[in-house]
């Protein structure tokens, strides 16, 4: 048994590789392979077995042999003995799958400590054959077709192209023995009832059965790269503060639109989850969707995958010759008296009121109220701020920043929108000038 050049390439020279290792006999093969060519290609070479503690006095003796197997040849090794079943119960998981939790948070954690770059395990074309088959009796995609990749992050398997007759062959060579952990009998488990009835039959209808699956799972992994690689370009060009075009995705292949909507969403989401996603984005108008531990929302043409930030402030009191700060909004609103003319009427930075129809004492800077109305100037007719806000096509998160202006009477100005035809100035009226920048721009003016 060698080691290809493929996975020769997950190994470079000078690698210091911590090789996970049970007592089986793939591990052990993988270990003394390694072991073995450490001064040849340069590699540093540690070993580490987790014991889940399910099995009683087998899991400890695993654990021995594995330590004698490293003492006996010098092999630094760390052992940690771990509670899975009682993790298990405490976060709500199978065994098999809590197991797999911890055992490779132990690993990262010991490939942390001792400054390994690769976290090797022997994983091996047998498995990966049963790994996309299950996969495929499930249900899946590309991904799940594509089998055990060779590598992820720093773990890699050298002899996923390896069958596990190869290793038995390696292990009568070398003298080498190992465990065999009971539970690999039992047909319950759907791993094993697909290892002992289905394989076989399949090795009878194709002797080469491995290579077919190894070659399979290699064509499945490239196609998924590259439709990945294309939902991540979309991703680059048109996320923008968490949101989508709408448009733009739907016309995307379904291949695309679909892994761009997994990668936008905190859970993993089933197929019938993610077409309810593209289903809701041919709708119209504002509305909601709720998924697993997640809300998206549509709206104004695009989708969200985040909740609206509610921006919210304390009102604060305008006063002529004065300037307000908002720090947050990050802006800043001056106010002064001047004549007013047709010049200086900009709504999208300056709201000009005419002070003697100006209410009482006090004037306020708020955010939008429920039920709050006005009559916009030269318009003729009432309107509440919900629709003015709608005919500008504003956000909710815009909605939450605009700033509206008030006196005793009700509102006398939508910043950058409307002003109420009551304080609405003509050429020559003395009026109130509220001009906003944000905080950056007026430091930096200062600054130059």
């Amino acid at each position: 048994m060698m080691i290809t050049e493929a996975a020769r390439a997950l190994l470079p020279p000078g690698s210091r590789v911590l090789c996970a290792v049970s007592g089986g006999s793939d591990s052990v093969a993988l270990l003394h392979l390694l072991w073995s060519l450490r001064v040849q290609w340069g590699w540093e070479i540690f070993a580490a077995h987790y014991e889940h503690g399910l099995r009683g006095e087998d899991s400890l003796a695993d654990a021995c042999f594995v330590e004698d197997f490293c003492r006996a040849r010098g092999i630094p090794c760390m052992v940690e003995h771990g509670d899975v079943s009682g993790w298990a119960k405490e976060h709500r998981q199978g065994l098999e799958e809590a197991a797999r939790t911890l055992r490779y948070a132990f690993l990262e954690r010991t490939a942390d400590a001792l400054s390994c770059d690769r976290i090797a395990t022997a994983h091996n074309a047998d498995d990966n054959a049963e790994t996309l088959l299950l996969n495929l009796v499930r249900g899946s995609g590309l991904r799940g077709l594509g089998g055990i990749p060779p590598q992820r992050g720093r773990i890699v398997r050298p002899l996923l192209t390896v069958s596990r007759e190869e290793i038995e062959a390696y292990l009568r060579e070398n003298g080498l023995s190992h465990v065999e952990d009971r539970s690999n009998a039992d047909e319950t488990i759907r791993r094993n009832r697909l290892r002992r009835t289905v394989m076989p039959v399949l090795r009878q209808m194709n002797p080469a059965l491995l290579r077919a699956f190894s070659d399979t799972a290699a064509l499945a992994r490239q196609d998924e790269e590259y439709l990945d690689a294309q939902a991540e370009a979309f991703l680059r060009e048109h996320n923008r503060d968490q949101s989508l075009p709408v448009e733009e995705l739907l016309s995307l292949h379904p291949a695309i639109s679909s892994r761009v909507v997994r990668k936008c969403c905190d859970h993993s989401l089933s197929r019938e989850h993610v077409e309810q996603v593209l289903a809701f984005c041919r709708g119209s108008g504002l509305g909601f969707l709720d998924l697993p531990g997640q809300r998206l929302r549509r709206e104004r043409g695009r989708l969200y995958f985040a909740p609206a930030a509610r921006v919210r402030f304390p009102d604060r009191t305008i006063r002529p010759g004065e300037t307000v700060e908002i720090p947050e909004l990050g802006l800043r609103v001056a106010a002064d008296l001047v004549e007013y003319n047709q010049k200086i009427n900009s709504l999208f930075k300056t709201s000009c009121i005419k002070y003697e129809n100006i209410r009482g004492n006090t004037i306020l800077v708020t955010g939008r109220r429920p039920g709050d109305r006005l009559r916009p100037a030269k318009r003729g007719c009432g309107k509440s701020l919900k629709a003015l806000f709608a005919e500008a096509g504003m956000t909710v998160g815009e909605r939450d920043r605009c700033l509206v202006f008030r006196d005793e009477a009700g509102i006398l100005a939508v910043h950058g929108l409307a002003v109420d035809e009551r304080a609405d100035p003509a050429p020559g009226d003395c009026v109130l000038r509220l001009t906003t920048e944000t905080r950056e721009d007026s430091e930096s003016e200062r600054g130059n």
